[in-house]
């Protein structure tokens, strides 16, 4: 199947899915955030095919996620650390981790239990407005076009979806 490019789309969800879009990246970031970091390692965790393996990590090192950087003892081997931008992938796995417990597992699947280093307690990625700090429902979210956004693919008014009605 071949891979549409949405990373130059006028849309931010476009643009994230092209790094998101794709399993195997979003399985390296989480192998990355539980501590890999050479190809070895993320091969046998994921049981990926070199070949894809190797694309992969091209694809995030290219877009800023991963440094790649050269093992000292072994000058022809590399190492995978996150950058700042990799590391701030986080909340959306982690956001994909919730929904999944909530839509795709029963009661005693959960492989993972998120806990709280600072309280001690275990936790679910919510969204709350960055602002007040309020919990976000889907029917609590507006939309407006942004600088961005090009005149040429904003429908009017009416054409907008209210979420509570579907209309």
């Amino acid at each position: 199947m071949k891979r549409i490019d949405t990373s130059a789309w006028p849309c931010t969800i476009a643009r994230a899915g092209a790094i998101f879009g794709d399993h195997w990246n979003v399985l390296l970031l989480r192998e990355a955030i539980y501590g890999s970091k050479r190809f070895e390692e993320f091969q046998k965790a994921l049981n990926i095919a070199r070949n894809i393996l190797t694309d992969r990590l091209n694809t995030l090192v290219s877009e800023g996620l991963f440094d790649r950087t050269t093992q000292p003892e072994r000058p022809d081997r590399y190492e995978y650390v996150l950058t700042d931008k990799g590391r701030d992938t986080y909340p959306v796995l982690l956001t994909m981790a919730t929904w999944a417990r909530s839509y795709m597992l029963g009661p005693d699947e959960d492989p993972l239990i998120f806990e709280h280093l600072t309280c001690a307690h275990d936790f679910d990625a919510v969204a709350a407005c960055s602002h007040c700090g309020e919990m976000l429902s889907l029917d609590q979210i507006g939309v407006r076009w942004g600088p961005g956004h090009p005149a040429y693919h904003q429908p009017s008014i009416s054409d907008r979806v209210d979420y509570d009605t579907g209309a």
